[in-house]
């Protein structure tokens, strides 16, 4: 989370973007609370949860030298297939078929980025191809949520590649990302109750 007492911007972030309440769609969200739980970034990197924020991501998305996206993306290819995009391609994928209201919103927030003149000097997407995106409520479907450890890995990868140190937690953080109750095992919990 970004520590409003630090004074210089983070270079990197790695950002998960979806909704939780739409199945697969969570891809992107689950995704960055699995990464913050299992590895330590250098302190001018920072890991969040956007949600669904949209246009509100733009302050975060333009301090940004190196942007990693997670996100749910039709692709067209099999459940669960992870597709790497980078720099140029990405805002075209974001936008690949519309699944719901947070990607146009993305596009959105790389365009006004780009307009401030603040567009990240490099940019990653790592796409999940989606089962379920109908499931109110429902969990990740199974080939997404074996997703996750291939697409943790990849993000390793990518910035290990921009010089990024990443480091792996000797034991697994517990609680979200966001503190708020609504991560995966909150959110389960919640659900079967």
């Amino acid at each position: 989370m970004l520590d409003p007492q630090r004074t210089a911007f983070p270079r990197t972030l790695v950002l998960g973007i979806g909704n939780i309440l739409w199945g697969d769609e969570a891809f992107g969200v689950r995704a960055v609370e699995a990464f913050h739980r299992r590895f330590r970034l250098p302190d001018d990197a920072t890991v969040l949860d956007g949600g669904t924020q949209g246009l509100y991501l733009v302050h975060f998305v333009e301090m940004a030298e190196n942007l990693l996206v997670f996100d749910a993306i039709d692709y067209g290819l099999a459940p669960g297939t992870l597709k790497i995009v980078r720099d140029g391609e990405v805002p075209k994928f974001m936008g690949a078929k519309k699944m719901s209201l947070h990607q146009t919103g993305f596009q959105e927030v790389l365009s006004a980025a780009d307009l401030l003149g603040r567009y990240p000097k490099k940019l990653a997407l790592i796409g999940c191809q989606p089962l379920d995106l109908e499931g109110w409520g429902a969990p990740l479907t199974e080939p997404v949520r074996d997703a996750i450890a291939p697409a943790l890995e990849a993000a390793v990868d990518v910035l290990d590649g921009w010089g990024v140190a990443v480091e792996r937690r000797e034991t697994e953080m517990v609680g979200g990302l966001l503190g708020h109750g609504l991560d995966e095992v909150g959110y389960e919990r919640l659900r079967r109750d």
